[in-house]
């Protein structure tokens, strides 16, 4: 495999459609995303492998948002980890790669570094969002952390708060390439019941944890027996043929799916990107007073923020933020 080869499909996302089976997916591939998202912060491996785990998530289900949208998914912790948050930007333009990116925040004093990364949450909320722009209202909804992985969480998600069947299969982690040292590698596949043909189930009659709905309960008649054999073949997928290198996406759809007719499109390029600025975080200062900044100053007479994603260091002078800096501007704007 040569090296343009492997660049060809890393970092992307391709859609496809079964046509005989009448369902859609996608096959996602992040290395250089999730090396950058990682590095930004010195996470233990379990936290290392959800932050991993939720931006795989969120770029296959991201892949379908139109342009300038934004779509996060957010896991809200009661154990070590207190939340994962992520966020996808849609193209600005058609062509154009989306942007990434990702955090966690975990108490240390409650990590538990023999226990599995799923473990460290606890109960809490699954959610996502998704952000059409300025003058629209956002869309959220939220679903129990249950069944023992973000993945699992997700299918439930689809399950309970849009009644679409939903599968992923993922995998992630470093991994060592010939000739190259170990970097963080991720790939999956998602799978999703075309809309119009699931039926309306009754929330709190389903066959998941607490009776939440699962995706088996919304398929039903001829279309049951389409849906079970495309599960049970995405159950089949192998670690190293989710993440590559040596596999490419269509390769892999061929492998698991060649009699259902899977048809690709146009792949969707994806890149680490952050949406902070000095002009957002004095917005957000913008509620507080003078006095209330003033709690904020440092010693060295400045107020200071980090972004928690994507690392960046920002310094101001306290007498331009807060309410009555913003009230001094306007007067005079």
């Amino acid at each position: 495999m040569t090296t343009a080869a492997k660049i060809a499909w890393d970092d992307s996302v391709l859609p496809f459609q079964l046509d005989r089976a009448d369902i859609r997916g996608r096959v996602a591939r992040l290395d250089g995303v999730l090396a950058q998202v990682l590095r930004q912060h010195a996470y233990p491996p379990p936290i290392e492998a959800l932050v991993a785990e939720a931006a795989l998530l969120t770029a296959l289900i991201g892949q379908t948002i139109k342009l300038r949208w934004r779509l996060s998914l957010q896991v809200q912790g009661t154990g070590a980890v207190k939340l994962i948050a992520t966020d996808y930007y849609g193209p600005t333009a058609d062509g154009q790669p989306a942007r990434i990116r990702a955090y966690a925040h975990f108490d240390a004093g409650q990590f538990d570094p023999d226990a599995a990364g799923f473990d460290q949450i606890g109960g809490g909320a699954f959610a996502l969002r998704i952000d059409q722009g300025a003058g629209m209202t956002p869309y959220q909804g939220i679903t129990p952390i249950t069944g023992g992985s973000l993945a699992a969480c997700a299918e439930t998600y689809f399950a309970q708060s849009e009644q679409l069947p939903t599968r992923f299969a993922l995998s992630f982690g470093r991994v060592q390439v010939p000739g190259a040292g170990a970097q963080w590698r991720g790939g999956g596949v998602m799978v999703q019941h075309m809309p119009k043909l699931s039926p309306f189930v009754s929330k709190g009659a389903g066959s998941g944890e607490g009776r939440l709905l699962s995706h088996g309960d919304l398929v039903g008649g001829s279309e049951a027996e389409n849906w079970a054999r495309v599960n049970l073949l995405l159950d089949t997928v192998e670690e190293l043929e989710l993440v590559g290198p040596l596999v490419a996406p269509t390769d892999l759809l061929v492998r698991l799916f060649h009699a259902d007719a899977p048809r690709v499109f146009a792949p969707q390029p994806i890149r680490f990107g952050c949406s902070c600025s000095a002009d957002k975080v004095r917005h957000s200062l913008s509620i507080y007073s003078a006095r209330e900044i003033m709690q904020m100053t440092t010693p060295a007479g400045i107020v200071t923020a980090d972004c928690q994603f994507c690392g960046a260091h920002y310094e101001f002078d306290p007498l331009t933020l807060g309410s009555e800096a913003e009230k001094g501007h306007d007067d005079h704007g």
